[in-house]
């Protein structure tokens, strides 16, 4: 862990559930470092649930059910997928410590998945952290076009259906702002989170 890690405390799956509550996330430099650095952005990315846009062209994609959507049945091929398909820095942030604890939040049901697949593969995908009525987008990836914008599509009306609240995606890329993204200030975000975490969401209230 880095030496500036402000909890000073050993790596486990239940501190990254405080950090989250206290509006912190895990990050690291690349798939081979050891070192795991703490992120509290001045201006954090959130999806507003009731403000999500589906262009007509994706809305078209959806009514054709070219893909299934799977959920929570492939952990380690969608992270797989995020680590090595999903970024557009040159190394990924997910080294083999962010890979072990989120397996374990997965395994405990903290954590989970929305999958594209196209027959037997799996073409897109993402993962994230349901807390409260607070669920943390960490990445998302895509082999096909559109497949991830289905997966976010499809994590919007599930958090709609459990009863969620707050959909935060950590930074704004261009591709999220084009769904209805935004970025907000440390302070509003600390109170939107606070909201979140009063609210009891439930991520399986909508099965396929």
């Amino acid at each position: 862990m880095s030496q500036h890690d402000p909890f000073a405390l050993e790596l486990t799956a239940d501190l990254i559930l405080r950090a989250y509550r206290a509006g912190i996330f895990p990050m690291s430099e690349s798939e081979d470092d050891e070192d795991v650095f703490w992120v509290c952005p001045e201006l954090r990315g959130i999806i507003p649930l009731d403000e999500f846009h589906v262009s007509k062209s994706l809305r078209k994609r959806l009514k054709k059910n070219e893909f299934q959507v799977r959920v929570d049945t492939d952990f380690e091929a969608v992270i797989d997928g995020c680590a090595h398909d999903g970024t557009e820095r040159d190394s990924t942030w997910i080294n083999a410590t962010i890979r072990r604890l989120y397996r374990e939040l997965f395994d405990r049901g903290h954590c989970h998945t929305v999958e594209v697949w196209e027959g037997n593969d799996l073409v897109g995908g993402l993962y994230g952290l349901a807390i409260g009525g607070a669920f943390f987008g960490e990445s998302m990836f895509h082999r096909r076009t559109d497949a991830s914008k289905i997966a976010l599509a499809h994590l919007v009306e599930r958090l709609k259906a459990g009863g969620f609240v707050l959909l935060d995606t950590q930074f704004l890329t261009d591709h999220l702002a084009s769904m209805g993204g935004k970025e907000v200030p440390r302070e509003i975000y600390e109170h939107l989170l606070a909201h979140a975490l009063n609210q009891s969401g439930d991520f399986s209230a909508w099965e396929n």
